[in-house]
């Protein structure tokens, strides 16, 4: 092979060692925390509030009266819509009234609280969101070409590493908003007395791998934008 070839598969192996490495702790903390959820789904709170109840008094509690609780299908799905202004519980936590719906329920509410209280990288977010999902539609075309054409058009490499960049950098920004996000709804939860010293530490718990999701996925991210970088200065310096 030539020394050309032999870079391309060298370049080639360490995608895929970053891709492989990346896909398995995703799935494995994804099992985890389904895992967790459905075990702390069983345990109950002792106030018998469901997910709907909690969001809703977190709500109140804080003020916070433009914000609207409602029920979505699926498994997981649960978010806030900055945009309608809605927390959006998936079936089994607006309805469950257990550690694991309160725990999630407190949190999407924590970001609803961002936004009432103009959180500032809750704004950064919002703000990089449509460049984000411009970014995502041609990222995938714009880097193909530019591996394909890497020897010679390198600069088109370049336009989709920063297209990639804008994504890894709408990653690292999430990744405060949800921690913040949970620190609210814990705090909240044990002031409250929703949660005591017998269910806190699981509330935690669920919220710590849920966390972690975004976690992997931002360093997912950072890696394989490192990776292109480094293909395209290979290429630049040959």
């Amino acid at each position: 092979l030539s020394g050309q070839m032999e870079t391309m598969f060298l370049h080639n192996g360490a995608y895929w060692i970053i891709f492989i490495v990346f896909m398995i702790l995703s799935w494995v903390v994804s099992a985890r925390l389904k895992s967790k959820f459905r075990s702390y789904s069983k345990v109950p709170i002792a106030s018998g509030m469901t997910g709907r109840d909690v969001a809703e008094k977190m709500l109140r509690d804080s003020g916070v009266t433009d914000v609207t609780v409602h029920s979505v299908a699926g498994e997981l799905t649960d978010h806030y819509n900055p945009l309608k202004k809605t927390i959006n519980l998936s079936s089994t936590v607006y309805s469950g009234a257990s550690v694991a719906a309160a725990a999630v329920a407190a949190h999407e509410t924590g970001h609803a609280l961002q936004h009432a209280q103009s959180y500032a990288w809750l704004g950064m977010r919002s703000k990089l969101a449509p460049v984000v999902s411009f970014a995502s539609n041609w990222i995938q075309w714009v880097l193909i070409a530019g591996l394909v054409l890497l020897n010679s058009r390198p600069e088109i490499l370049l336009v989709g590493i920063v297209l990639f960049a804008i994504t890894t950098l709408f990653s690292i920004i999430t990744l405060p908003v949800e921690i913040n996000a949970s620190k609210r709804a814990l705090a909240w939860l044990a002031n409250a007395g929703i949660t005591y010293s017998g269910t806190h530490d699981k509330a935690q718990d669920a919220l710590k791998w849920a966390a972690y999701t975004y976690v992997i996925a931002a360093l997912g991210s950072l890696a394989t934008l490192i990776y292109y970088i480094m293909l395209f200065m290979g290429a630049r310096d040959r």
